[in-house]
């Protein structure tokens, strides 16, 4: 029997959404089924009894994956069914679990997984913006420790008002569009899109979502109380009380001293940070060689946990108290920059971008739309031509491995930079751009360098981007038990580790082009946010000068190793002409102009795109399709080629596919008896156009029309005005008709008969 739960949640504009359990997956630890409209999400959580040995983090893996299925359709491939995910299915599953992770209990290390699963489809519908949802739900129904429900909302902005969960047509005409996730009391995750909207717009967006999410925690909070969820007990912690007042007692000092000496050199920071740790641990393994009652290895890992809370501690205090960062710095002041562009010859755009010790080398690639990426996922379908790939080999943060494949990480940081600039670039450009930054160096805030090295780039190649894009990653301090807190501006690496909040601004000097937030702490202020909004609006823009310092404006011209593209209009009709039978026409036209040509139909005309290493390939190709669709003019003068000759004349090629006749009256102005002594097939003839058959459409030549006349020449009447034929004919030099002499009378008269005999 089944016996579900069903609760509704019911959004602004009507909408429903509804979360069901006890139906399906029951062997999960939890799961739930989330439906708006004809879209449908499986949600399962499972967790192991017991956290494996020395695992002291919370090791959970959240997957999304979507089901063609879903949408009724096929996968594509040859084996016909799904692989692995692909980058939007990673970026759903990223944004889950930022907002996620924070909210397992810290002590919690049994191995975790959450899996979602699109089950139902409609292209309308957004599955992206459930998942959170569901996840939560699933955990929330299960008996997996959990702090507090979450949930996961998009807000769009559309002709000035915000709507919760748009459709993607809404999408469509949007000029701001964040996913934020959040609890009922704090906002935990934000990421978004937008088109150089304000501080105060953004901010607005985010509060839109949060009033609609703690609705969202509130069902979830029922439903767990309605199935009389008991989370489960556990103990994966074992920990020393004395020996961790005993780690703090003798290592603050030492690294509160450390922090003081602002070491700007990471790597020389982190030996000197490392070694007050080695320096106690050699000291209690000496102290405590023969204490038998003592596990020195279980020791050394918990001292190695212990002192990284001291670490955690100093660096805050020293910011918060005394004004100071680890590498001296005020809290809004940036690292020093430098940069260089045109440095890789062979790309058609390239910049170095270096803030501090992070770098990015970046090249952009311009290709044709052959290069098109095409999108073929569940709910949609279609051409991205704007692409942004981000590296972050591990030579990078000085890690002796080498890559296996592309990182969710990657991914992720890349999707970021993608947003920040792709509404920068002109609708009117007719190349495919690829950027790829490779991140040479890394201390805090790769993806903001790539944003940067990327505009660089993009102008170094003669893109004429709309405005120019900076990043710049923001932190925050916040002090337990007190209103103090600092906003950081450019934060390091270890300021985001060991600080509260990851937040990354895109913008031009108008306004924000892309976020992402990650927030570790209860209850932030709107007024923080706005600070540290405001904040990061001056560090980008000193940023912009800096970069604008070496690339003040896109090159005028591109550089001569970009392939030149121009585009046509032909009349729709025309096109198949253009392509010709199995395509034979517009292969041998690009064999022989050395040319890619590439053809899309676009309401009533065709659009041709062509392109070549230089004008002059692209010219003949023009030329070629131009022939091909032009249409013949009476009084042009054509060069042709002979295709056959007849008895009364020669039919003449004039344009690609386009004969014409020219009789044999119109060959010469004497008199030409045969056409096949005066021309043969294959000959090259200039020739004029003077007429059009108004019934057949058949079209008329002459030669002699582009001939001088001969002296003396006298024109023949036309045929109607001649004088009959037979008066000519039959004036005897006698005086009589020799017909009417010789058969005695009119020849129509005249009936011969013949004698049987």
């Amino acid at each position: 029997m089944v016996n579900a739960t069903v609760k509704t949640i019911e959004l602004a504009d009507g909408r429903t959404i509804t979360i069901e359990t006890g139906k399906l997956a029951k062997q999960a630890d939890g799961s739930v089924v989330v439906k708006m409209g004809e879209t449908m999400l499986l949600a399962t959580v499972v967790s192991a009894k017991e956290a494996k040995e020395d695992v002291d983090f919370m090791p959970v893996s959240v997957d999304y994956r979507e089901k063609f299925s879903a949408a009724g359709r096929f996968p594509g491939g040859f084996l016909k069914r799904e692989g692995r995910p692909s980058d939007d299915e990673i970026l759903v599953a990223r944004l889950v679990d930022r907002a996620l992770r924070p909210l397992f209990p810290d002590d919690y290390h049994a191995e975790t997984a959450v899996m979602i699963s699109l089950i139902s489809a409609n292209k309308e519908e957004m599955p992206d913006a459930l998942a959170g949802l569901a996840a939560s739900a699933a955990i929330a129904v299960s008996d997996v420790p959990f702090e507090t429900p979450i949930s996961e909302v998009r807000v769009a902005r559309v002709n000035g008002e915000f709507i919760v969960n748009p459709t993607r047509s809404q999408m469509e005409e949007a000029d701001l569009e964040i996913m934020v996730g959040a609890s009922f009391d704090n906002i935990m995750m934000v990421e978004g899109e937008m088109q150089e909207v304000s501080e105060e717009v953004m901010l607005e967006a985010i509060k839109t979502a949060h009033n609609e999410i703690k609705k969202q925690c509130k069902v979830q909070e029922e439903l767990a109380a309605e199935l009389g969820v008991v989370k489960r007990e556990y103990s994966h912690e074992n920990n020393d009380e004395e020996l961790r007042e005993k780690v703090k007692a003798e290592t603050y000092d030492a690294c509160y001293e450390v922090a003081k000496k602002q070491i700007a050199n990471k790597s020389e920071r982190l030996e000197a940070f490392e070694a007050i740790c080695d320096e106690f641990i050699e000291a209690y393994t000496e102290a405590n060689a023969e204490n038998e009652e003592i596990d020195l290895e279980q020791h050394i890992g918990l001292i190695k946990r212990y002192y990284h809370d001291v670490e955690k501690e100093a660096m805050r205090r020293m910011i918060l108290d005394d004004g100071i960062r680890l590498d001296g710095r005020a809290t809004n002041e940036i690292r020093p920059i430098w940069g260089e562009i045109d440095y890789l010859p062979g790309a058609h755009g390239s910049a170095i971008f270096t803030r501090g010790e992070t770098q990015s080398l970046t090249s952009v690639t311009l290709g044709t739309k052959m290069d098109v990426k095409k999108i073929d996922n569940v709910t949609f379908q279609g051409n991205e031509s704007f692409l942004l790939h981000y590296n972050f080999p591990p030579f990078c943060v000085g890690d002796p491995k080498t890559p296996r494949g592309t990182s969710r990480r990657e991914i992720g940081h890349g999707n970021l930079a993608l947003r920040g600039l792709k509404n920068m670039i002109p609708e009117d450009l007719p190349y495919v751009v690829r950027v790829v930054s490779d991140i040479l160096e890394s201390n805090g805030s790769s993806s903001m360098a790539t944003v940067c090295a990327g505009t660089m780039g993009l102008m170094d190649a003669g893109v004429k981007m709309k405005k120019p894009v900076s990043g710049i990653a923001m932190g925050l301090i916040t002090d337990k038990g007190s209103d103090k807190y600092a906003v950081l501006s450019d934060i390091l690496g270890d300021e985001d580790h060991l600080g509260d909040m990851d937040f990354k601004v895109t913008g031009t000097t108008n306004g924000i082009t892309a976020t992402q937030m990650d927030i570790k702490v209860d209850g932030l202020p709107y007024e923080v946010l706005a600070q540290a909004l405001q904040q990061a609006k001056e560090g980008r823009l000193h940023i912009l000068g800096k970069m604008l310092e070496v690339i003040p404006e896109p090159r005028a011209e591109y550089k001569p190793n970009v392939p030149r593209i121009e585009t046509i209009q032909i009349p729709k009709d025309m096109i198949g002409a253009v392509i010709g039978p199995g395509g034979k026409i517009i292969q041998a036209i690009q064999e022989e102009t050395d040319t890619v040509i590439v053809i899309e139909e676009n309401d009533e005309v065709g659009l041709v795109e062509i392109s070549g290493a230089g004008l002059e390939p692209i010219e003949a190709a023009k030329a070629r399709i131009k022939a091909i669709t032009a249409i013949p003019e009476v009084g042009e003068v054509y060069t042709g080629k002979v295709k056959s000759v007849v008895s009364f004349g020669a039919f003449i090629e004039i344009l690609p596919g386009k004969e014409a006749l020219l009789h044999v009256s119109e060959m010469d102005w004497n008199r030409v008896e045969s056409a096949e002594k005066f021309t043969k097939e294959g000959e090259m003839m200039e020739v004029k156009l003077i007429g059009v058959d108004e019934k057949t459409g058949k079209l008329k030549l002459s030669r002699k029309a582009l001939l001088p006349k001969p002296e003396g020449y006298v024109e023949r009447p036309p045929r109607g005005d001649r004088p009959p034929r037979r008066d000519n004919r039959n004036d005897d030099r006698r005086g009589g008709d020799r017909r009417n002499d010789r058969r005695g009378g009119d020849r129509r008269d005249f009936r011969p008969r013949r004698d049987n005999d």
